[in-house]
């Protein structure tokens, strides 16, 4: 394998599978069934999931709310996307341990760096929940934020298109994929890869990111043991 820790960040919205809204069961147990396959590989993996499938905190202020209340409700939406994934790893027999950002100790366990890092050391999927605890921050910025902490080789955003393009590519046919380009390109271009936020902790840090469509079985596979699938964002 290429990597030997990794953090997976999946959208509320790839949960949704072919349904308007929600959360597509089958959608989940094949996503479970692809990080097994490489977490059986030994790569030690911890995933961050969005809640755009439940409850998004920015279209909720558009109609009205408070930002700060939208983005919490938006935390507790991940949570349950969170629940769901775990379920799927567990069912087909990954261990797993759920932290959130918000104390919800019925169901989970609080953020701790070190205990996650023990976690993955103990060969258990971590899964982080509830984003950043804080509003005004999305879940992207939540996945490179937990990635630095954790050490982790290369964040992968599994989405579902196979990566980058000059433009959005179901509304222009004419637009093409990069391969590969660099954090000060998606600045300058204003590429909708992940909000400045996360751009910016990913390349202070030097940490890569590489999306890619994590809806195509194996590819989750295929770029764990190195292999060029969707584009790589670096220095």
């Amino acid at each position: 394998m290429a990597y030997k820790r990794i953090l997976l960040k999946l959208s509320g919205e790839s949960l949704m599978g072919d349904k308007q809204y929600g959360i597509d069961n089958k959608q989940v147990i094949q996503y479970a069934r692809d990080i097994k396959n490489v977490y059986d590989e030994g790569v030690q993996i911890a995933v961050v999931v969005g809640g755009g499938n439940i409850f998004r905190g920015l279209s909720a202020e558009k109609s009205g709310m408070d930002r700060a209340q939208a983005d919490y409700m938006g935390m507790l939406a991940t949570v349950i996307n969170c629940m769901a994934l775990q379920n799927a790893l567990e069912s087909i027999g990954v261990e797993t341990r759920l932290q959130s950002a918000i104390k919800m100790e019925q169901i989970c366990e609080p953020y701790i760096r070190r205990r996650a890092m023990h976690h993955l050391e103990m060969n258990k999927i971590v899964i982080f929940g509830a984003g950043t605890g804080n509003p005004y921050f999305t879940t992207d910025t939540a996945a490179s934020l937990r990635a630095i902490e954790i050490k982790a080789d290369v964040v992968l955003k599994g989405t579902r298109v196979d990566g980058i393009y000059t433009a959005d590519p179901e509304k222009d046919p004419t637009a093409t994929r990069y391969e590969e380009i660099t954090y000060q390109e998606v600045y300058d271009k204003g590429l909708n890869v992940m909000d400045m936020t996360a751009i910016t902790l990913c390349q202070e840090n030097d940490l890569p990111i590489i999306v890619f469509d994590m809806n195509k079985p194996g590819n989750f596979a295929k770029i764990a043991s190195g292999e060029r699938i969707g584009t790589l964002v670096k220095s």
